[in-house]
C-alpha cells in the first residue's frame, strides 16, 4: 500500500500532472518568479485562474508582493522567500525545492503572455463545464416548486459565461466543435409523460375547438412518436377545419402511414376515447417536460464539448451558443403558453481583459416576453 507522504515532504513535482495545462502554469509561474516585472504583461488571468491550489496560491502571492529591484533580485533570494511564505498561508504545500523547479522548467520567460492566453483558455473550458454541469443536475432536481423558472434561471447563468468567455475568445464564423454532440437523454420512467400525452390528445379530439389556442405546442413536444404523429393529424384536421372525432383521427392517421408501426387501429380509438381535464393544461404540461429535456440535452452538448481538451475556446462558443438557442426557441413558446412576463436579462457590456490582481483590485433573466 503506498505509504502516505509526510506533510514536509517535496512531493509537488512528483506528483504526475493532470492535464497539459499543468505544465503551462508552471513555465508561466516559472518565468513571474525569474522576471517578476513581466507580470504586467500578463493579462486576462486572477489566482482562480489556475488548475491547482498551491498554483493559484504562488500566483495570488506574486500578484499582490511589490515586484523587487531587478538587480537586488539577480543577487539574492530575499523576494522568493517573501513570495514562498505568502503562498504558504495558502497553500503549505509549497517549498523552496518546488520554486527552484519552476524556474527550471520555464522555456522563455519572454513567453509569459502567451503561457498566460493558454490559462486562460484552459479556465474558459473549466468553468464552462462547470455551469453545464449545473444546468444538467438543475433539470433532474425534483425539489424546484417551479422547475421551469428554476432552469431557465441557471440557463441564463450558464449563457453568461459563453458570453464572457465570447468577449475574451471572439469566436471565428464556421468553426464547431470537433466533438459529436451526445443524442438526447432516454428517460427510463415515462409512465406520467405517456398519460398525460394520451389525455391530451385525448381531450383535444372532444373539444378540437381548443387547439387553436395552443398552436405553441409542437409535435416534438412529446415523448412517443405514435402521439406526435396523432397531433399532427389534429392540428391539421382543425386547420382544415373538418370534422374532429376518434374515427377521422384514425382515418387521418392511416393516410399518415403512423398505423404501420404495429400502432393497432383499436388502440389508436381507445387512446382517443377518454377525455378529461382541458386541452391548454395538458399542453402546458407536455411543454413543460420538452423545456426541461431541451435544456438537459443542451447542457449535455456543453460538457461535452467542454470535456474535449481538444476544442478550442472559439469552438467553445459556437458550439455552446447553438445548444443555448434551442433552449430560446423552446422559452419563446413556454411564454406564450403560460403568458409569464420575465424580466430581461441585461447583456454584459464588452469585456477587455483583466490584468493581474492587486492589493488594492479584485475581480470583478431572462429575455423579454414574446407576443404571438
Amino acid at each position: 500500500m503506498p505509504r502516505a507522504p509526510e506533510p514536509e515532504e517535496d512531493d509537488l513535482d512528483a506528483i504526475a500532472p493532470p492535464q497539459p495545462v499543468f505544465h503551462v502554469e508552471q513555465a508561466l509561474l516559472g518565468a513571474l518568479l525569474l522576471d517578476p516585472h513581466r507580470l504586467g504583461d500578463v493579462t486576462g488571468i486572477a489566482a482562480d485562474s489556475f488548475s491547482t491550489a498551491a498554483h493559484a496560491a504562488l500566483f495570488a502571492a506574486i500578484s499582490t508582493l511589490p515586484p523587487p529591484d531587478p538587480a537586488e533580485h539577480a543577487k539574492n533570494t530575499k523576494w522568493l522567500d517573501r513570495v514562498l511564505a505568502t503562498g504558504q498561508q495558502q497553500a503549505r504545500e509549497l517549498t523552496a525545492s518546488y520554486l527552484h523547479t519552476l524556474v527550471q522548467v520555464c522555456p522563455w520567460p519572454r513567453h509569459a503572455p502567451a503561457y498566460a492566453r493558454m490559462v486562460e483558455a484552459e479556465h474558459a473550458r473549466r468553468r464552462l463545464q462547470t455551469a453545464a454541469e449545473r444546468l444538467i443536475q438543475t433539470v433532474h432536481d425534483a425539489s424546484h416548486p417551479h422547475p421551469d423558472e428554476t432552469v431557465l434561471a441557471v440557463a441564463d447563468a450558464l449563457t453568461a459565461v459563453v458570453d464572457d468567455i465570447a468577449s475574451r475568445f471572439p469566436p471565428r464564423a464556421g468553426v464547431l466543435p470537433r466533438t459529436a454532440a451526445p443524442p438526447p437523454a432516454i428517460t427510463t420512467d415515462r409512465t406520467e409523460a405517456v398519460e398525460e400525452e394520451q389525455l391530451l390528445l385525448a381531450t383535444a379530439t372532444a373539444h378540437p375547438a381548443d387547439i387553436e389556442s395552443i398552436r405553441w405546442l409542437l409535435p416534438d413536444d412529446l415523448t412517443r412518436p405514435l402521439h406526435a404523429g396523432l397531433w399532427q393529424c389534429l392540428t391539421a384536421l382543425a386547420r382544415r377545419r373538418e370534422p374532429v372525432d376518434p374515427v377521422t383521427v384514425l382515418w387521418e392517421a392511416q393516410q399518415r402511414g403512423l398505423l404501420d408501426n404495429a400502432s393497432e387501429p383499436d388502440e389508436v380509438l381507445r387512446l382517443l376515447a377518454e377525455p378529461a381535464g382541458s386541452v391548454e393544461h395538458w399542453g402546458e404540461r407536455a411543454l413543460q417536460r420538452s423545456l426541461l429535456a431541451t435544456a438537459d440535452h443542451a447542457g449535455r452538448r456543453i460538457s461535452a464539448y467542454a470535456g474535449d481538451p481538444a476544442n478550442t475556446p472559439f469552438q467553445l462558443v459556437v458550439g455552446a451558443r447553438r445548444a443555448l438557442a434551442d433552449i430560446s426557441a423552446v422559452r419563446t413558446r413556454w411564454q406564450h403558453a403560460t403568458g409569464t412576463v420575465p424580466p430581461p436579462r441585461p447583456r454584459p457590456a464588452p469585456a477587455t481583459r483583466a490584468g493581474p490582481p492587486t492589493t488594492t483590485a479584485a475581480h470583478a433573466a431572462r429575455a423579454a416576453r414574446a407576443t404571438r
